[in-house]
């Protein structure tokens, strides 16, 4: 079964480099948004299985999306895993506390990428 993941950052490299590594190395069919408001948008329409969400973002940065995206009826049990760059323990566990799956750190590997996305949520396929 093909997944669908949706990939929200504002940094048009990460969402291709991530977009690239979930197609090649899982088959995913992956959809990308540059802001938190697009991915909002993205999310509600394409009901994806997954979210991969960037924590710092313009206007709208990631924990304001992720609570956003639970406030709605159609995102509200769409897993999301943050990616962000801060490894300070107290980001760590304030970003934990949100209710996300998993939060991952950037620089990420793409090579592993879809398969620790993969162990995270339960998928077996890969």
């Amino acid at each position: 079964m093909s997944r669908r993941v949706l990939i929200i950052d504002d940094e048009e490299d990460i969402r291709e480099v991530a977009a690239l590594s979930l197609e090649t190395v899982a088959g995913w069919d992956v959809l990308v948004a540059g802001s938190g408001a697009a991915g909002i948008a993205k999310a509600r329409e394409n009901r994806p299985d997954a979210i991969l969400l960037d924590v710092m973002m313009p206007g709208m940065d990631g924990p304001t999306t992720f609570r956003e995206l639970r406030s709605l009826p159609e995102t509200a049990n769409i897993p999301v895993i943050l990616l962000t760059a801060k490894v300070q323990a107290a980001d760590q566990k304030r970003f934990s506390d949100l209710g996300v799956v998993k939060v991952m750190f950037k620089p990420f590997d793409p090579l592993v990428l879809a398969q620790e996305i993969a162990a995270t949520l339960g998928w077996q396929e890969l």
